[in-house]
């Protein structure tokens, strides 16, 4: 059990409800990762319409605590006004913010993002920004009011994994009071282990599940990755190291009889 934001959890593994194969497949991925925050585009998904309705009702049955996102605005205002009919139709303040200010990479816009998040949390939002890895703009969101970061581990849908491991760890070690997500990029479960054992707080992925051959072994696959990179993080990962060293050494070591 830990504390995200006001709420206590099991899993650190978050998970998108995009691109299944049929919201059967969907329901039963979910339930195989094990997820207790599940994302929605308010954009593909309205909640008062037929076909949003459905996928409402389908949601709210699995018990979930629900992340609506901004994904797909470009300005500020486009963002603040999604957010603020998410948090309307949805009955939550938590709000994953995306301001994409690039459409070849899918990469936030800082400035927009920035400006975005301050409208947002003095209207009461708990924002979880989508952001690169730039420890600056990380300090400033923090500065905002943040509580919670989502930089990339690579451009959303490209499962290249982690693209810049030093500036994630890098973000840990300055940033160590603030909960940290690794938010795009994770194509595989050995990525969410890497970014889990750097002492990220959570995962979050979408494609990765919904778009494998089989989502709902790919789901459980990534359940017990996130599972398995926090226990390694805890437990204390060894360091590399350039030269061998044997594991049972002789030399200087008194061997130890049983009697």
């Amino acid at each position: 059990m830990w504390q995200l934001i006001d709420k206590e959890i099991d899993s650190r593994l978050f998970i998108g409800t995009a691109l299944y194969p049929s919201p059967d497949i969907m329901c039963q991925s979910i339930k195989a990762s094990g997820s207790q925050v599940v994302t929605v585009s308010l954009r593909r998904q309205n909640p008062v319409e037929a076909a949003g309705k459905d996928f409402w009702q389908l949601i709210q049955s699995m018990d979930v605590h629900l992340l609506p996102n901004t994904a797909g605005c470009q300005s500020v205002k486009e963002a603040v006004t999604t957010a603020q009919m998410a948090r309307e139709l949805f009955n939550t303040h938590w709000i994953k913010l995306e301001v994409i200010g690039d459409e070849y990479n899918l990469q936030p816009d800082p400035f927009a993002l920035l400006e975005a998040t301050k409208e947002l949390v003095a209207q009461g939002f708990e924002v979880f920004p989508y952001c690169t890895d730039d420890l600056v703009l990380c300090e400033k969101l923090v500065e905002a009011g943040c509580r919670i970061l989502m930089p990339w581990g690579a451009p959303i849908g490209t499962g290249k994994g982690l693209m810049n491991p030093y500036a994630l760890r890098t973000l840990r070690e300055r940033l160590n009071d603030v909960l940290l997500v690794v938010d795009a990029g994770i194509g595989a479960p050995s990525h969410a282990v890497q970014a889990m054992q750097l002492g990220y707080d959570a995962v979050l992925l979408n494609t990765a599940v919904a778009q494998a051959s089989d989502p709902v072994k790919m789901a459980k696959a990534f359940n017990l990755a996130v599972s398995s990179g926090r226990l390694a993080y805890e437990a204390g990962v060894m360091p590399e190291r350039d030269l061998a060293q044997p594991s049972t050494p002789v030399i200087g070591t008194p061997f130890w009889h049983q009697k």
